[in-house]
């Protein structure tokens, strides 16, 4: 499966929020398995950028972004990505940036625990929990 990962499904990995923390870390776990492609907008990167290094070094942060480029596929954003999500019928824009972003890199679903910002979306939606469900139903 392919799916792209919100924000905040990596902000709780790295930054060990809790109590989202142990399930966003095992859907990371799976991406670097091999069990999930990952996929997050580039929009993410500099938002997790952001917030990361606002608890960590430079050094830190950085080694953080490299680990995240090894594991995932980057959905770029470009004039129309962010264009055609100001028409979106969601009702943050932001969300609707990587909703559309994900569109266009063919992604089988968002894992978000913000299911109510994505609720005209045109891609499968995922709580984390509904994703490890499933993840764990195709290992059985």
């Amino acid at each position: 499966m392919k799916i792209l990962f919100d924000t905040n499904i990596v902000l709780d990995a790295l930054l060990r929020r809790q109590p989202h923390a142990p399930i966003a870390s095992s859907l990371m776990t799976s991406v670097s398995q091999g069990r999930l492609d990952g996929v997050l907008c580039a929009t993410t990167v500099t938002t997790i950028y952001y917030f990361v290094s606002q608890l960590h070094s430079e050094a830190e942060t950085r080694s953080h972004l490299r680990t995240l480029f090894g594991m995932f596929a980057i959905a770029p954003v470009r004039r129309d990505i962010l264009e055609v999500a100001l028409g979106l019928a969601l009702p943050d824009y932001e969300d609707a940036v990587i909703h559309e972003s994900g569109r266009l890199a063919k992604v089988d679903g968002i894992v978000t625990r913000d299911s109510r910002g994505f609720q005209n979306a045109e891609i499968h939606i995922y709580t984390p929990y509904e994703l490890s469900r499933i993840l764990n139903s195709l290992e059985e």
